[in-house]
């Protein structure tokens, strides 16, 4: 599944010849602007259901070892561990703008924030960070004014276009353009796995009509499966992010349970993945 996928898995050195198998989206590697990466439950030291790169100290983990797992990603991408700024998850469309101030909330201290499932910055002091465990994870590059951003989105956010409203903080803040951004999909749940009601079906058939066909396929026992990557791609597509600028994954996490963490796969008996996206420090501003 992984081999010839985007993202690609690729091995990042951290110390004593050890490796951290990570996703990477190449079409973000190479604006050369930002650091990134969509983690794996592989390289970390935390034990049982949370085995082992947990980064959620909200599932029940040991703190110490959700430390250490942060410790080996932060020297995987080449940021310092102190940078990670964490979002607040609740299904919102809320997205704020973090910057240097709020370096380490959410690993080292308590967020000053609450149910914020967006970030944006243009400080490349910061690392964004974002948790997933069949959600969508949601990449935004602005090349132009050298800004970031990085949102969480399951169906209730893709629902209420959580995409668009990141693109739109972004505009606010930064006088980003959607026809300038680079965005990318990231692994989540595929929609031959994803199961919904119909009481679900049906906001979707509301929120989307013209596209009711590509998202949903619906099943005897009137549940559906629900395309989750089709519709945020359309969700960025109508807020004017040319089509081209989409890296739409391939990869679905609860296909994977031995790679990536799954919150259906496992019934709930898991820890959370990350998407991590930082603007690289040794980037000069022109």
């Amino acid at each position: 599944m992984v081999t010839g996928s985007i993202p690609v898995l690729r091995q990042f050195p951290t110390e004593n010849g050890k490796e951290l198998p990570l996703f990477i989206y190449p079409s973000l590697e190479q604006t050369g602007l930002v650091r990134h990466a969509f983690t794996t439950r592989l390289g970390g030291v935390s034990k049982g259901i949370y085995s082992s790169l947990n980064l959620s100290f909200t599932r029940g983990d040991n703190r110490e070892d959700v430390k250490e797992n942060y410790r080996r990603l932060a020297l995987a991408l080449g940021v310092d561990c102190e940078s990670f700024v964490c979002s607040d998850q609740a299904h919102t469309t809320n997205v704020i703008r973090v910057g240097r101030a709020d370096r380490g909330n959410g690993v080292f201290r308590e967020r000053s924030y609450k149910e914020v499932d967006g970030m944006v910055t243009d400080d490349p002091l910061v690392t964004l960070v974002t948790y997933f465990a069949d959600c969508v994870p949601l990449y935004f590059v602005d090349p132009i004014h050298r800004a970031i951003g990085l949102s969480h989105s399951g169906w209730r956010g893709t629902a209420n276009r959580m995409a668009r409203a990141t693109l739109e903080k972004m505009k606010q803040e930064f006088d980003t353009s959607p026809s300038d951004v680079l965005c990318a999909i990231g692994p989540s749940i595929c929609q031959s796995c994803y199961e919904i009601s119909e009481d679900v079906a049906e906001i979707f058939q509301k929120e989307f009509p013209e596209y009711e066909a590509q998202l949903l396929m619906a099943k005897a026992n009137r549940k559906y499966h629900l395309n989750l990557w089709r519709a945020n791609e359309m969700i960025l597509s109508e807020a004017g992010v040319p089509k081209e600028n989409i890296a739409v994954t391939e990869v679905c996490t609860c296909c994977s349970p031995r790679l990536l963490f799954s919150h259906r796969a496992t019934h709930g008996k898991r820890g959370n993945l990350a998407a991590v996206l930082a603007l690289r420090r040794d980037i000069k501003m022109v």
